[in-house]
């Protein structure tokens, strides 16, 4: 299975302890490096996953389970404008993330922070975060990475200007930890508080389809002229 480049440092690091207690000290030691070592293949694994969905589909930017489904809890994105979807993330689901739509990246921003529990609703607003804005045919997509207690270290791989697909790879987050997504108030959602979600795989949402309106405002327009 793949592992997320972000893995190999601590997967080669606890190996070489592993290999040093064995060698020179207690077998203890070395085999409870080696429990390590396995532990941090088995967070950093990077399954495939078969995306296959409709360009209007908000997929799940990451594994875990559903938080927040609906109204936008968050103060930058007022409930009269967005809704919100949150996803917390426990030590064993995958933590690589991904694109929940298909886009143009329009930013990209790091907000430092707390390191409050992640499942605590004020997390989502005084933690540390990083916020990534997608153009999704005419209409802003938002997700949030954001850490938890455990979780220390965010990797963002997505630059502005970038051109995504929904399911693409972007980041990985270590160790536990949150991911938000924010979607205007015509999205529907599809899924709801305490459920299972998939990276890449379950369809959180649906966006209107902006290929159908602008073939229905091209009609309205022929028809005047």
């Amino acid at each position: 299975m793949r592992i997320d480049p972000a893995g190999w440092p601590f997967v080669l690091g606890a190996l070489i302890l592993a290999i040093v207690g064995l060698w020179l000290f207690h077998p203890i030691v070395g085999v409870t490096l080696l429990v390590l070592t396995t532990f941090f293949l088995f967070f950093f694994r990077d399954p495939e996953r078969a995306i296959s969905a409709p360009e209007t589909a908000v997929l799940s930017p990451a594994d875990g389970r559903v938080m927040v489904a609906g109204s936008s809890t968050t103060q930058s994105f007022p409930p009269e404008q967005w809704q919100q979807i949150s996803i917390f993330l426990s030590p064993m689901n995958v933590h690589v993330n991904r694109m929940p739509v298909s886009g143009r990246v329009t930013s990209v921003k790091y907000h430092p922070g707390r390191f409050l529990p992640a499942y605590r609703a004020e997390a989502g607003e005084l933690n540390e975060f990083t916020e990534v804005q997608i153009d999704h045919g005419g209409r802003a997509v938002v997700v949030r990475q954001i850490v938890g207690v455990l979780a220390r270290r965010i990797v963002c791989r997505v630059k502005e200007g970038a051109v995504v697909r929904a399911g693409d790879r972007f980041g990985v987050m270590k160790f536990g930890s949150r991911m938000d997504i924010f979607l205007p108030l015509d999205a529907t959602v599809q899924t709801k508080v305490g459920d299972t979600v998939v990276g890449g795989v379950t369809v959180l949402a649906v966006m209107p389809d902006a290929r159908g309106e602008r073939r229905e405002q091209q009609a309205q327009m022929a028809l005047v002229h």
